[in-house]
C-alpha cells in the first residue's frame, strides 16, 4: 500500500517540478535576454543603464534597467523567486521519494559500494550540503574576481564531485546527483545572494540611501553561473531515462562533455542577444555539434560492438535468463520487494513477451547496464552478450 502511494506522490511531484522549473527557466532566460538586449540612447532618465522595446500579445512593452536602483521606490515592485524555491523543493521531494525510499533499488549500486540505505541517504544530503559550502566558498574567494579562473575552478569542481559521486552511488543515481548539487547552488544563489541583495537595495532605497553597487555585481556573478549552468543540468535531470549516460566511474568524462556543449550553446544565444554577428555566433553550433557527436562516440558501450557468442543461443536460456534477472520486477505479480506493480505495465514471463519488448531489453540490459536496477540479480557479461544476440538474431 505505501508503495502504490509513493508512486502517485511520484508522479505528481515531478508534474510540480516540470511546472516549476519552466517557470524558473523561462523568466531566467527572459531576463538574460532582456538584459543582453538593452540599449543606451540619447535621452535616458539619469541612472538608465539601457532599454529595450518588445511586442508580444498584441502589446508593446518598454523595458527600463537601471545600473544600480532608481532614485526612489516604485509603487510595486514584481520579484521572481518562488519560480527557483519551488523547482528545488519539488525536485527534492522527488528525490525523496524515488532514491531515498527506493534507496536499495535505485541509489545503492553493491558492485560500487556496499552501503546500508541509511548511510547512502546520509552521503547524498553531505554531497548536496557540501558542494554548495566549496562552490560558495569559490565565488566569495579572490578568484571571484577573476572570471575565467573561477569558471575553470568551478568545472574542475565539477568533474571532482562527478567522480566522487560515481565512487559511492549507482550510475544512474550519479548522474542525477551531479545535477542536483549543481542545481542546489542555482536555487542557493537565488536564496542566500541574489534575493537577499536585491532586498538591502530596497532598504536603502527606502532609508533615503544610495545603495552599495557591489551587491548587484554579485548578485550578477551568480545569476551568469545560473544562466551557463542550466542547459547542463536539464541533462543530467533528464539523463535517468537514458542507459546509454550511465557510465560508472567514466562519469566524470561525460559530464565535462555536458558542461562544456550546454555552455557552448548557452553562448551562442548570450551572444546573439547582445547583437553579435560575425564569428562572434558562428564557432559555437559547430563546435557544440563535434562535441555531441564525439561524446555519443565515447559513451558507445562494448556491447555494441562486441562480437556474437561462440555457441548458440537457444530460447529455453533466454527465457532462463530473463527470468533469473528481469522477472522479479517485471511480473503479473512482482516478487522484488518495493514492487507492486511491473514497471512500466512490462511484463516479461514468456518468450511471446520477451520478443514483443525486446528493443527495450537490449537498450536496457545489453547495451546499457541498466537494469536489473543496480544488478541486484547480479546479471553477468556473458549473460548480456547472450541475450543481445539472441535479440539480434531475430
Amino acid at each position: 500500500m505505501a508503495d502504490y502511494w509513493m508512486e502517485w506522490a511520484s508522479l505528481l511531484l515531478r508534474w510540480l517540478h516540470v511546472i516549476t522549473a519552466i517557470a524558473w527557466i523561462g523568466s531566467s532566460f527572459y531576463f538574460v535576454w532582456l538584459d543582453l538586449s538593452l540599449r543606451k540612447r540619447d535621452g535616458l532618465t539619469p541612472g538608465v543603464h539601457g532599454e529595450s522595446w518588445s511586442v508580444h500579445g498584441g502589446g508593446f512593452y518598454h523595458v527600463q534597467k537601471y545600473l544600480v536602483a532608481p532614485a526612489q521606490m516604485p509603487p510595486e515592485l514584481h520579484w521572481f523567486k518562488y519560480e527557483s524555491y519551488f523547482t528545488w523543493i519539488s525536485g527534492f521531494s522527488l528525490l525523496v521519494v524515488t532514491y531515498y525510499w527506493g534507496a536499495s533499488a535505485y541509489l545503492i549500486d553493491t558492485s560500487v559500494a556496499a552501503w546500508s540505505p541509511l548511510q547512502a541517504v546520509g552521503l547524498s544530503l553531505f554531497g548536496l550540503i557540501i558542494g554548495w559550502l566549496i562552490y560558495d566558498g569559490l565565488c566569495r574567494s579572490p578568484l571571484g574576481r577573476h572570471l575565467p579562473i573561477l569558471a575553470w575552478s568551478v568545472f574542475l569542481m565539477i568533474l571532482v564531485a562527478s567522480w566522487l559521486f560515481s565512487q559511492t552511488f549507482s550510475s544512474r543515481a550519479a548522474l542525477l546527483h551531479v545535477g542536483a548539487m549543481i542545481a542546489t547552488w542555482m536555487t542557493a544563489n537565488v536564496f542566500f545572494i541574489i534575493i537577499p541583495n536585491q532586498k538591502k537595495v530596497v532598504r536603502s532605497l527606502e532609508a533615503g540611501e544610495a545603495p552599495d553597487p557591489s551587491l548587484g555585481l554579485q548578485a550578477k556573478q551568480r545569476s551568469t553561473h545560473n544562466n551557463y549552468l542550466t542547459l547542463p543540468v536539464l541533462f543530467m535531470m533528464l539523463s535517468n531515462h537514458y542507459p546509454m549516460t550511465f557510465v560508472g566511474d567514466q562519469l566524470w568524462i561525460l559530464v565535462g562533455f555536458v558542461v562544456l556543449i550546454g555552455g557552448v550553446v548557452r553562448d551562442y544565444f548570450n551572444a546573439s542577444h547582445a547583437g553579435g554577428d560575425g564569428w562572434r555566433i558562428r564557432w559555437q553550433w559547430p563546435l557544440a555539434s563535434m562535441l555531441t557527436l564525439t561524446l555519443a562516440v565515447w559513451a558507445m558501450p562494448s556491447s555494441l560492438t562486441r562480437g556474437p557468442p561462440s555457441t548458440a543461443v537457444t530460447d529455453t536460456e533466454v527465457l532462463q535468463i530473463v527470468t533469473t534477472h528481469c522477472a522479479g520486477c517485471h511480473a503479473s505479480v512482482p516478487t522484488q520487494v518495493g514492487f507492486q506493480n511491473a514497471p512500466k505495465g512490462v511484463v516479461l514471463e514468456t518468450l511471446v513477451d520477451i520478443d514483443r519488448y525486446q528493443a527495450q531489453i537490449y537498450s536496457q540490459s545489453v547495451a546499457s547496464q541498466a537494469m536489473p536496477l543496480a544488478n541486484i540479480t547480479q546479471m553477468s557479461e556473458d549473460e548480456r552478450a547472450r541475450l543481445g544476440a539472441w535479440i539480434q538474431a531475430r
